[in-house]
């Protein structure tokens, strides 16, 4: 089999050349501005790989161009290759990119040839010019209408306030987001895995529709927002640092009660709910006061049907539902999925870890007694209200599900304890516990 020999002709133009002496003034031609042109892009930060104890990270990914209409809505990547090569041999990687970025538009070149990926109607074409952005919009719009009033505030830019610009991950699911909110979606979800900036992406929506006077009557102003959790540290950090921007605008529950002259409301459900002793808060703000209620956790049970908290989603429910959660779909957790819908964005746990943004794990088994022989209660045995424990052997599986066993929970903890020991103190961990219940038992474990 004879293989060709690739003769690289001296002082040739680099890619870097390619971009400066052909690319760019092409886009200048076809009406792209500056505004419109990122130029050599790191969008991920590199995967980090572990070799014994030390860790490096890989090369990041970078985009020789990534083309957007308007600030934060990227609609086509261009790879550009050096002269001597065919456009063809970069055309892979501008599609692996544009999928990773979700634009619809992949472009390739050497300078001279132009070679498009359409991904809506999965057409490769050779062209002599760039399209223009309104060219591309209308493609996109003709595959994907998007009626003139939305597209108005789609296209308006983020906050730029929070000190950095959205990773590529959460510009997708807030843009997402903002266009299913304004087409008229009652429920939402966006999944996204612990540590990836949930919180950043719920203000940039709230942000969004809030600067844009966007709510669900179409009257011109501001909408009311509700911010909802189950712990007090979820409503009580975004309140102080993210949405700190909104200043006056915002309402504190448990600091200002039942008003209702502000705009951005946080609450945990423990605070609106009703009990025995007390009617719910949320029964005195009208049913249809809140345009949007955004659940962070949202897998923790205001979905299920008979959940405790499932009447405060009810009552409000002109409202749009933004669900928020880094749990995929279990079986555990189905009602959550039905009541939200589909996800309309996923970045998981092994996408954050591939980017960068996440560090890789090492698995480091640890077996209790109780794990590798199985428990057994004392004949008459009690548990912590008093009540007869079936006499049976229990296994790993029965732990945390049917049965809490505090010895193995505290010897788990004091373990993991001694283990962190060996490293800074400042450094981040994240334990991710079976429920709330086995969480605060680690706590004092």
């Amino acid at each position: 089999m004879e293989t060709k020999k690739i003769i690289i002709p001296p002082n040739s133009d680099s890619e870097a050349d390619t971009c400066r002496k052909e690319v760019t003034p092409k886009l200048y031609a076809s009406e792209w501005t500056d505004e419109h042109i990122l130029e050599q892009r790191t969008f991920t930060d590199g995967k980090i790989v572990v070799l014994g104890k030390v860790a490096k990270r890989q090369k990041p990914k970078k985009a020789d161009y990534i083309l957007r209409i308007g600030q934060n809505f990227p609609i086509a990547v261009i790879e550009a290759k050096k002269k001597y090569k065919t456009a063809a041999a970069g055309l892979q990687q501008a599609k692996d990119y544009a999928e990773t970025l979700d634009c619809r538009f992949a472009y390739a070149t050497n300078g001279a040839e132009i070679v498009e990926f359409d991904f809506m109607t999965g057409l490769e074409t050779v062209i002599t010019k760039y399209p223009t952005p309104q060219e591309l919009w209308n493609r996109l719009h003709a595959t994907d209408p998007i009626p003139e009033n939305i597209k108005e505030i789609l296209l308006k830019p983020l906050n730029p306030n929070l000190g950095k610009s959205p990773r590529y991950y959460q510009e997708i699911a807030i843009n997402r987001a903002v266009q299913a909110i304004l087409e008229g979606k009652p429920r939402l979800l966006l999944t996204l895995a612990t540590g990836t900036g949930k919180t950043s992406v719920a203000f940039q929506i709230i942000y969004k529709l809030w600067n844009n006077r966007w709510n669900i009557t179409g009257e011109h102003r501001r909408p009311k927002v509700l911010f909802l959790a189950d712990r007090k540290v979820l409503v009580d950090d975004p309140y102080a640092k993210d949405f700190a921007v909104f200043g006056d605008a915002r309402a504190s529950v448990f600091d200002d009660g039942a008003t209702t002259s502000r705009e951005i409301y946080f609450s945990t459900y423990q605070s609106l709910a009703e009990s025995e002793a007390r009617e719910g808060l949320f029964r005195k703000f009208p049913r249809n006061f809140f345009d949007l209620v955004v659940i962070d956790e949202c897998h923790r049970g205001s979905a299920t049907d008979d959940g405790n908290w499932r009447m405060i989603l009810d009552y409000f429910a002109p409202a749009v539902k933004l669900g928020l959660t880094a749990t995929p779909l279990r079986q555990d957790n189905k009602d959550t999925y039905a009541y939200f819908g589909n996800p309309l964005y996923i970045y998981s746990l092994r996408q954050g870890i591939e980017d960068g943004f996440l560090a890789p794990y090492i698995v480091r088994r640890v077996v209790t007694e109780a794990d590798a022989t199985g428990w057994r209660p004392q004949a008459g045995q009690t548990d912590a209200h008093g009540n007869i424990i079936p006499d049976d052997v229990y296994l790993t599986p029965d732990f945390e599900h049917t049965l809490s066993l505090l010895p193995r929970t505290k010897a788990v903890a004091r373990h993991l304890t001694d283990h962190l020991k060996k490293y800074g103190r400042l450094d981040k961990t994240i334990i991710f516990c079976h429920d709330q219940e086995h969480a605060d038992q680690m706590r004092r474990g």
